[in-house]
C-alpha cells in the first residue's frame, strides 16, 4: 500500500495544532483513522442536500471521542460536493435563541465563517454576491434583458420565504452600489448580510430596508442564505455548530425550552421537506442528548424524534436516525494513528521513518502504565506527548527513543474529570474516523 505524501506546509499546520491540542484546519486526511459507516453516512447527507433535501444530524460522544475533527471532516465532504459550509461554535455570547443578542451573535459568526471550496478558511460571502452579479450580468447579455430584469427574476424566489423581500433587496442594493462605486453602500449590504446591523432605523438609513437580521430570525436568515446561494451557483448550505453542550448549561429553564424549540423547528423542517438544500450538523456529548433534566431528553417532543432504533443493539448499527454517536478509539486504532503521526513528521517516505514500530508499542504500554485506558479513550495529551517525542527526535539526530521514553510525562486529560462540571475544552479530537 502506497503511503501517501505530505506537503511541508501541511506537516508544519498539523504539528502545530496538535502540539496546541487541537484540531488541524489542513491534512485531516493525514491523520484519519476507522468511522467508514459513519463517514458514508454523512456522504449520503451531503448528496441529499445536493439534490434539493434536507438533513440533521447530532453527532454525540464524549469528550475527546472525535466530535471537531469529525464536524471538520464533514465539513471538508461538503465543500467538495460544491456546498457552501458556514461553521460556529456556541459560547456564553452564541445560542441559537435568545433576547439579547446572542442569537444573532451565532448568525454573525456563522457568516464570517462562510467557506467555499476555492476560499475553504472562511470570509467568502462578498465572492458569492459578486459570483451571483456576474451570472446575472452575463445572462442578461445573451437574453437581451437588463441586467436589473435579470437579477429581479433571479432573486424572485427568495421573496416566497419569510423576510425573503428584503433579503433580496440588499443584494439588489449590493449591486447598485457596485455600479456606481459607492463602496461605502456596497460593505453596508454586506454588513447586514452578515448580521451586524443592530438596529432597524440603522438599516434604513444604509439600505432602505425595513427588517434586521435579529435573535428571532436567524433559522429564517439561514433558509434565505440557502436559497441564495442555490441561485448563485452552489448546491446547498451546510450549518455546522460544535459545542452544543453550552445549551446544556444555561441555568435559565426557559432559555433551554426555547433554544431546544428552536432544534426541534429545525429538526420538524427536515423531516416534512420543508427545506431544501439545507443541512444541519450538531456536535454535543452525552449529557446533552439524553440528560432527561436539562438534556434534548428534557423535551419531550426532541425525545421521541431522536430515540434511537431498539433494534441496534449487540453491535448493529442504524445511520438513517439524526444521531450518530461516536465511539472512543481502541488501541488498535490509536496505533494506526500514532503510525500516521509518524508518517506525517517523515512527509510520507518510510524511509526516513525517525522511530520504528516497536517504539509505537513500547510509547502505548507506557502511556497505559502512567494513566491506564484513558490514554486510548481520550487520547488528547498521549498525541501531545507523542508529537513531543518525534519534534525532539527530529531537532536531535542521534537521538535514541529509548533514552527519552522515561522522560516522558503523560498525565490523564482533565477533560474528562470536568465533564462534571460540564467543561467543554474538546478541541483535540481522537481522530477515530
Amino acid at each position: 500500500m502506497t503511503t501517501p505524501k505530505v506537503r511541508a506546509r501541511e506537516k508544519d499546520t498539523i504539528v502545530q495544532a496538535l502540539n496546541a491540542g487541537v484540531v488541524p484546519r489542513l491534512g485531516l486526511q493525514h491523520l484519519q483513522v476507522g468511522r467508514a459507516s459513519e463517514i458514508q453516512a454523512m456522504i449520503r447527507d451531503v448528496e441529499r442536500l445536493c439534490d434539493g433535501g434536507a438533513s440533521f444530524r447530532l453527532i454525540i460522544g464524549e469528550y475527546g471521542s472525535g466530535k471537531t475533527f469529525f464536524l471538520n471532516l464533514v465539513r471538508l465532504i461538503a465543500l467538495e460536493h460544491k456546498l457552501v459550509v458556514v461553521s460556529a461554535d456556541l459560547g456564553p455570547d452564541r445560542r441559537l435563541h435568545a433576547s439579547s443578542g446572542q442569537a444573532r451573535n451565532l448568525y454573525a459568526e456563522l457568516m464570517r465563517n462562510l467557506s467555499t471550496r476555492t476560499k475553504p478558511n472562511g470570509g467568502a460571502l462578498a465572492s458569492i454576491v459578486e459570483r451571483f452579479v456576474a451570472d446575472a450580468h452575463k445572462a442578461a447579455g445573451r437574453t437581451g434583458r437588463t441586467i436589473e430584469e435579470e437579477i429581479d427574476e433571479r432573486l424572485a424566489p427568495l421573496q416566497d420565504l419569510v423576510s425573503g423581500y428584503d433579503f433580496a433587496a440588499v443584494v439588489s442594493a449590493y449591486w447598485r452600489a457596485s455600479e456606481s462605486g459607492d463602496e461605502g453602500r456596497r460593505a453596508a449590504a454586506l454588513r447586514w448580510l452578515r448580521g451586524e446591523f443592530g438596529t432597524k432605523t440603522e438599516a434604513r438609513q444604509a439600505l432602505g430596508v425595513r427588517s434586521i437580521i435579529d435573535d428571532s430570525s436567524i433559522y429564517d436568515y439561514l433558509k434565505l442564505m440557502a436559497c441564495f446561494v442555490r441561485i448563485a451557483g452552489y448546491d446547498g448550505l451546510m450549518v455546522t455548530i460544535d459545542e452544543m453542550v453550552n445549551l446544556y448549561k444555561l441555568q435559565s429553564t426557559q432559555a433551554r425550552g426555547s433554544n431546544y424549540e428552536q432544534l426541534l423547528r429545525m429538526l420538524n423542517d427536515v423531516l416534512q421537506g420543508n427545506s431544501g438544500h439545507l443541512g444541519f450538523v450538531f456536535g454535543g456529548t452525552p449529557e446533552f442528548l439524553l440528560d432527561t433534566r436539562r438534556g434534548l431528553y428534557s423535551y419531550e417532543a426532541l425525545q421521541s424524534r431522536l430515540a434511537e432504533n431498539q433494534f441496534a443493539v449487540g453491535g448493529l448499527i442504524d445511520m438513517s436516525g439524526p444521531v450518530i454517536r461516536l465511539q472512543a478509539l481502541t488501541q488498535e486504532e490509536l496505533f494506526v494513528l500514532l503510525g500516521k503521526i509518524r508518517s506525517i513528521f517523515a512527509l510520507g517516505d518510510p524511509a526516513v521513518h525517525l522511530v520504528p514500530d516497536e517504539a509505537l508499542a513500547a510509547f502505548m504500554e507506557h502511556c497505559s502504565k502512567r494513566i491506564g485506558d484513558a490514554y486510548f479513550r481520550t487520547p488528547r495529551t498521549t498525541v501531545k506527548a507523542f508529537v513531543n517525542l518525534l519534534s525532539v527526535i527530529e531537532q536531535n539526530p542521534g537521538t535514541s527513543w529509548e533514552s527519552l521514553l522515561d522522560h516522558i510525562d503523560v498525565e490523564a486529560d482533565q477533560s474528562m474529570d470536568d465533564a462534571v462540571s460540564l467543561d467543554t475544552d474538546d478541541e483535540l479530537a481522537s481522530f477515530k474516523l
